[in-house]
């Protein structure tokens, strides 16, 4: 039997981090689910991860519980969570602690950023919200955020601009890749100086959260930094893990919009490095090629699938990337197609946890709760007379289909090879809420047509097989008011 003597893992800069010993089978952590490995485990039940939320470093807003409440009320169970530290909106903090001479020292910690971080992973432990962490973001080192940074040399006392290589300025866009902040680690320029207060970091993050088992970790914000970079921190956040009796889950976020790039074949050809992959920036593209290029990646890791995650879904009025619908279309592609997660981005770059945001969250939980995603594959190939972009198809053949419509219409439905009748059960997009129910026949092409304009998903099940498809918030029940169904509108099999 495995001692429960606590573990102790001694980091950087004398830090020690001691954990109770995990549970020897590991079902608790997030994880890839072994049944379906394209898809999240989590407390040894597979999961869905939907979410949105109205800032990046989310564990810094003033009104951080109150927002996680409002996710969880929506159907939400997943934040994006970087540690970023710019001060954008006046209430963020820097790591560091700051002397009154006003210069920081990288070898003291603000316990108010690090108290802030604890609450995060805590109240979203206490809500089952999986966090996925960005460990870097870039935009922090560079423009106008470089001139405050407490890691720019003349507002610390541990390093000059000599020793640490570092310019006064950073006028480019990170994505230029000119700040040497990324390029640090032993395998790139092995900048032992700079190093020394990244590892630092790192350790102390580490001594937070791998306390925690509902926690996923990405490197970077879209990055097009070296491959080198990423990977360093991987392993050495593995390790860390590794050293507590812990395994955890990484992967990188690349910056390049095609995911048929290079780049991202860095993260999808390296399951040995990378668990799963962050593939948020396809969201820049729109209908049918971002339905494209997304069931690219899935059948690229097919021989060794795992989760693809998309924790940030652009698309919002007035904002850079597209309009809502633009957004919602996104988030239901990505559903409907395989995704192991999908996020609203913040605003005003995505619609956050806004009301059409919410919305399509408890419309997906309805849907889950007569369909599970993880029993039923893309399928388009199953439909007929459909215009491009007009409507979407994941099924199990014969058993279940989930059909999306992104703005009302009708295709035809192949249900030649499936017998016997099946139930439509109709969920209006806009407003989170069940529409009309319908049947159809198998045996043919069956014409499916939408209850209206805007975005409709309808959940098409098999009769016969609706009273053994568990709702999602727990076991069926008969409705108290009408007992021909079950409570969420599913009909009792006689």
């Amino acid at each position: 039997m495995r001692s429960l003597l606590p573990l102790c893992l001694v980091l950087s800069a004398a830090q020690t981090l001691c954990l109770a010993a995990p549970a020897a089978d590991d079902a608790h952590r997030i994880q890839p689910w072994p049944q379906n490995p394209r898809y999240w485990q989590y407390k040894g039940r597979p999961v869905l991860l939907l979410g949105g939320s109205k800032d990046d470093n989310l564990f810094q807003i003033p009104d951080l519980k109150e927002h996680l409440d409002a996710i969880q009320k929506a159907g939400g169970n997943y934040i994006r969570n970087t540690m970023s530290d710019r001060n954008d909106k006046g209430f963020e903090v820097y790591p560091f602690k700051r002397r009154p001479d006003g210069k920081y020292d990288l070898k003291q910690w603000n316990e108010e950023y690090w108290l802030r971080f604890e609450n995060m992973l805590r109240w979203t432990a206490e809500r089952d919200i999986i966090v996925q962490i960005e460990v870097w973001d870039r935009f922090d080192y560079s423009t106008k955020n470089w001139d405050p940074h407490p890691c720019n040399p003349k507002n610390n006392v541990n390093y000059t601009y000599a020793q640490s290589g570092f310019a006064e300025r950073y006028p480019d866009h990170p994505g230029r890749n000119k700040q040497p902040f990324f390029f640090a680690t032993p395998k790139q320029r092995n900048n032992a100086v700079v190093f020394e207060y990244q590892e630092r970091f790192v350790d102390k993050m580490l001594s937070h959260s791998l306390r925690y088992d509902h926690v996923l970790y990405c490197m970077d914000n879209e990055t097009s930094g070296e491959e080198a970079w990423g990977a360093y921190w991987a392993g050495h956040i593995r390790r860390g893990a590794a050293e507590v009796g812990r395994k955890v889950c990484a992967t990188e976020m690349w910056d390049a919009w095609d995911l048929k790039a290079a780049e991202h074949r860095r993260t999808l050809d390296h399951p040995e490095r990378y668990d799963f992959a962050d593939v948020s920036q396809n969201n820049q593209k729109k209908g049918q090629e971002h339905w494209d290029n997304f069931q690219w990646v899935r059948a690229r890791v097919a021989k060794q699938p795992r989760p693809l995650n998309t924790v940030k879904t652009y698309g919002a009025d007035g904002g850079p990337y597209g309009n809502n619908r633009d957004g919602l279309e996104r988030w239901w592609r990505h559903v409907i197609g395989g995704a192991a997660s999908a996020r609203f981005h913040r605003p005003d770059s995505g619609l956050g946890l806004s009301e059409p945001a919410a919305a399509a969250i408890k419309a997906a939980r309805k849907l889950e709760s007569l369909v599970k995603l993880w029993d039923v594959q893309p399928a388009n190939h199953l439909l007929s007379d459909r215009a491009e972009n007009e409507a979407y198809l994941a099924a199990r053949p014969g058993n279940s289909y989930v059909l999306y419509f992104t703005d009302g219409g009708s295709v035809g439905l192949d249900l030649k090879q499936a017998s016997g009748r099946f139930e439509v059960r109709w969920i209006d997009v806009a407003a989170g809420e069940w529409g009309k129910r319908e049947t159809l026949d198998g045996g043919g092409v069956r014409i499916v047509s939408a209850p209206g304009k805007g975005q409709w998903v309808a959940a098409i099940v098999k009769e016969s097989t609706t009273a053994a498809i568990a709702p999602v918030n727990g076991p069926l029940r008969v409705h108290p008011k009408n007992p021909r169904y079950f409570e969420g509108g599913q009909r009792v099999s006689t």
